[in-house]
């Protein structure tokens, strides 16, 4: 028999509920570091249009990207690559069915962080180095 009271609503976990995890916090980078792309690839099409169509609008950007603020957001978007990277690399091993254990998911969390930022660094030393 119903008394005509409502039944309460069960509500979703949230980030009160859970505690913050490497996991978490790789999920919630990889997110990041895609919209984080999106701007990147968007800065470098206009430089690419720029050279084919209007060499001022690419000397300006170019200039931008050799500010302090320009050098910022380049080690950023190359850093933002190189993590979407080893981080999609880390989905397509857990689409085998492996390695989606706590203890092993965590462990590749701080690994992607790990070789993301060495793999940028060697980057950016070539790329820097070279110019």
């Amino acid at each position: 028999m119903s008394d005509g009271a409502p039944k309460e609503r069960v509500l979703s976990p949230h980030l009160q509920i859970w505690r913050f995890t490497p996991t978490m916090a790789a999920s919630i980078t990889h997110r990041a570091t895609g919209m984080a792309l999106y701007g990147g690839v968007t800065l470098i099409a206009l430089w690419f249009i720029g050279l084919a169509l209007a060499p001022q609008m690419a000397a300006t950007l170019t200039g931008i990207f050799r500010s302090p603020i320009g050098v910022i957001v380049i080690i950023g978007f190359v850093w933002s690559l190189c993590f979407h990277l080893m981080n999609g690399l880390r989905h397509l091993y857990w689409d085998s069915g492996r390695g989606l254990d706590p203890k092993t998911a965590t462990m590749t969390a701080w690994l992607i962080y790990g070789v993301s930022a060495v793999l940028a660094s060697v980057i950016l030393f070539f790329g820097y180095g070279s110019a």
